[in-house]
């Protein structure tokens, strides 16, 4: 477990999940256990979104992949490049063609092994400051690979009607809820605003949507993507790809406190 502490702000890792992130003690992070979900972070890489359809096949320019939901990164293990008293960094490598096995499998998949046609390097850092948490994402690889990033952070809900506020939209707990599985697309949107009984704050760069989603009134997960997987057939899934150029790719998240 690793811990960050900043002025009144404490974080907790564990093997690069966020577990927890208080601020004058309190707990804005779902902990693991409660109803809603297993886990607290996650992310979304290669792609985003289910695959069964299309038979766990996704289209790359250079060939098929095997890919359950979400893509294989959750799949593979964190390793700590360095920690600070306020900040993490961790890491995960992958080599083309690596075999990567299918924690789904066999009770929600028919396959074991999953496997992209790319080399990537995915960073993640955590860092506290005055202003919150930040969590940083760096993909680098080869030129040119197709991908989809989201992060998928669940925060704990307190209030009897939290609303989450997109502009000058608020979406309600019962509204996420009744989309289900698909999650409820916020498109072309960088900041919302979580409004339980405190305010929390979520801004990010690079990404350029969120989706929201939630089965439990205790909990609700605030998703910055890169694409929203649910706008195409799954055989399609590859008409939302970005794709890596000469440099590396940055993505940050903000989490901040609004009282």
């Amino acid at each position: 477990m690793i811990e960050l502490k900043f002025e009144n702000q404490k974080v907790h890792i564990d093997a690069g999940e966020l577990v927890s992130y208080t601020v004058d003690g309190y707990e804005y992070i779902h902990q693991k256990g409660s109803p809603g979900w297993r886990s607290s972070d996650t992310e979304m890489f290669p792609i985003i979104g289910p695959t069964a359809d299309a038979k766990f096949q996704v289209q790359t320019p250079r060939d098929i992949a095997i890919q359950d939901q979400h893509g294989l990164l959750r799949e593979m293990a964190y390793e700590v490049v360095s920690t600070t008293d306020a900040e993490a960094v961790l890491k995960k490598k992958y080599t083309t063609g690596t075999r990567i096995k299918n924690s789904k499998f066999p009770n929600k998949s028919n396959k074991e092994w999953l496997f992209w046609t790319y080399d990537f390097n995915f960073k993640k850092t955590f860092r506290l400051s005055q202003d919150g948490l930040e969590v940083n994402f760096t993909i680098s690889g080869e030129r040119d690979m197709p991908f989809m990033l989201g992060y998928h952070p669940a925060f704990k809900l307190y209030a009897e009607r939290p609303v989450v506020v997109a502009g000058e939209k608020e979406i309600t707990l019962a509204e996420i809820m009744a989309v289900g599985n698909r999650a409820f697309q916020v498109p072309g949107c960088t900041e919302v605003v979580l409004k339980d009984q405190k305010e929390l704050r979520i801004r990010t760069e690079g990404f350029g949507n969120f989706m929201l989603w939630t089965e439990v009134p205790n909990m609700v997960c605030i998703e910055p993507i890169t694409f929203y997987p649910y706008a195409v057939a799954q055989t399609k899934l590859h008409e939302g790809f970005d794709y890596l150029k000469d440099e590396d790719a940055q993505y940050r998240v903000f989490i901040s406190a609004i009282n």
